[in-house]
């Protein structure tokens, strides 16, 4: 779309609903807490996006817009914002990166330090997007049964969130200098699973060209039967008499005290699920993600997907939330025959140890689906994998390692203040060096759908997967790769189903 506003000042951007006013800030121009679609409050509580209502005059984009409600963090219903990120100079239309925060559907920020996309978005020349959904109960659980003929109740919100966040940037992003042919979805933990789950969304279908998952928990979407279930114990919380009404009225406050209510029962009661996520609904997720990727029928875009090499070991110390111990692990094999549980712990030698029953419940949360996925992407479009080893001494001597969450230090160039602390036994020099590799290939894969070159990525080619080679990188202050690394840890999960 045209805007005459830039010829004045390129802090002034006409979108399609108003011109927005945003700010440098720290070497690139910022607009914060861009609405997308309207507040989902009031009578769009727990309804599909609509889209914003048009303003007058200039809306300052200066600040952040709310987080919404979570744990230790009240936020604001009001939260269907993003936050866009460009260098200051003017250039052709920029490659777009758009980034979907993690934390298990129940938590997170778009607007935390660690997502502000600074380094990424000067390195790689690029235009970043950070987009806001809704968490939680409000966002990722199924309450249609309860819909009255005066109240309606829609499924996936979070999903057509994010959804409605992606129309909004091919409407809108050439005005802030992005192409909206070449916008690279990526994600984290449950923003990865975002990620592999728009990929068999037929909506999100044209609206993102490349896609990265980071730790996606590829597996984590169920059909209406158990979410209904879910639902149901959500009301019985509650103690609600009249579903609809409670649903309607309740504050945000009481949906996040009951939500961590039920996922905490399901940590141990139904261990290898959880209860915010993406439901198999027959309309607008059709089909279970996995079962799409692995069969190739996913939206054909190249995509990069991988997992940190000790996924598991960070969440029995701060999100204890993964079957982890024995009697979860137990839990989670009940649906399974005998021959096939005893072939997968059969190559965890560690197990039951906490050590090894960690890698076991990270393995089968992000790292069995992921290889499972990328195997069937890979008859349909270019696909990338990676395993993410880097990790300071300190998580080694810690029992961490590269766990959960670690790459985004690399990805984001993030550097908080207590990052010094966690190099002092070493591994300053290797996060330099992993920083430039994991940033070089995240931006070429952003501008032509392939990773970096080996000159210019520590001297080593990324080449295709299939199934055959099952070519890896390892990301790591001195990468390789590996053909088939874990084989022996792949071949043992093999006629394990995830529970649906």
């Amino acid at each position: 779309m045209s805007n005459d506003h830039t010829a004045r000042d390129p802090l002034e951007v006409a979108t399609a609903t108003g011109v927005v006013r945003g700010i440098r800030d720290g070497g690139v121009f910022a607009w914060r807490g861009v609405p997308y679609a309207a507040p989902p409050v009031a009578l769009l509580r727990l309804r599909a996006p609509e889209p914003h209502a048009s303003w007058t005059g200039v809306r300052d984009a200066s600040s952040f817009g709310p987080a919404a409600p979570q744990p230790r963090d009240p936020g604001d219903e009001d939260c269907l914002t993003l936050d866009i990120v460009r260098p200051p100079t003017s250039a052709p239309a920029r490659p777009v990166m758009v980034f979907v925060h993690g934390g298990g559907y129940s938590g997170g920020n778009c607007s935390a330090p660690m997502y502000r996309g600074h380094s990424l978005a000067l390195r790689g020349d690029v235009v970043y997007v950070s987009i806001g959904y809704r968490l939680g109960a409000l966002g990722y659980l199924d309450f249609t049964e309860f819909a009255t003929p005066e109240r309606r109740f829609d499924s996936n919100l979070g999903l057509r969130d994010q959804v409605a966040a992606l129309e909004w940037i091919q409407r809108n992003i050439a005005a802030f200098g992005g192409d909206p042919d070449n916008v690279t979805v990526f994600g984290e933990s449950a923003g990865a699973n975002a990620v592999t789950t728009l990929l068999a969304t037929p909506a999100a279908k044209g609206l993102f060209a490349r896609a990265i998952a980071q730790s996606s928990p590829v597996a984590s979407s169920y059909p209406r039967t158990r979410t209904a279930r879910w639902a149901r114990e959500f009301v019985r919380l509650t103690g609600a008499r009249d579903a609809a009404s409670w649903l309607e009225d309740a504050p945000a406050s009481e949906f996040v005290r009951v939500g961590e209510t039920l996922v905490h029962r399901g940590v141990d009661a139904e261990p290898g699920t959880r209860a915010f996520a993406p439901v198999v609904d027959g309309d607008f997720l059709p089909e279970h993600p996995l079962d799409v990727l692995e069969a190739g029928r996913a939206h054909p875009v190249p995509l990069i997907i991988g997992t940190n090499a000790h996924e598991g070991r960070a969440f029995p110390r701060f999100a204890d939330i993964l079957p982890t111990t024995q009697e979860r692990i137990d839990g989670m094999f009940a649906h399974v025959p005998d021959a096939v549980k005893s072939a997968a712990i059969s190559a965890y030698p560690a197990y039951p140890k906490p050590r090894g029953a960690a890698d076991l419940g990270g393995d089968v949360t992000f790292w069995e689906p992921s290889v499972r996925a990328a195997a069937g992407h890979s008859g349909r479009a270019e696909t990338f994998t990676y395993r993410y080893d880097f990790a300071p001494r300190l998580l080694h001597l810690a029992g961490l390692g590269a766990t959960h969450a670690t790459e985004l230090y690399t990805v984001f160039g993030h550097r908080p203040w207590w990052f010094p602390l966690l190099t002092s036994f070493g591994g300053r020099r290797g996060a330099r060096a992993t920083t430039d590799l994991v940033q070089t290939h995240w931006v070429h894969f952003a501008r032509h759908g392939t990773p970096a070159p080996g000159p210019h990525a520590g001297g080593v080619d990324w080449p295709r997967y299939d199934t055959a080679e099952r070519a890896t990188l390892i990301l790591d202050a001195q990468p390789r790769v590996e053909r088939d690394p874990d084989a022996t840890k792949r071949r043992a999960w093999i006629g394990y189903e995830h529970i649906r």
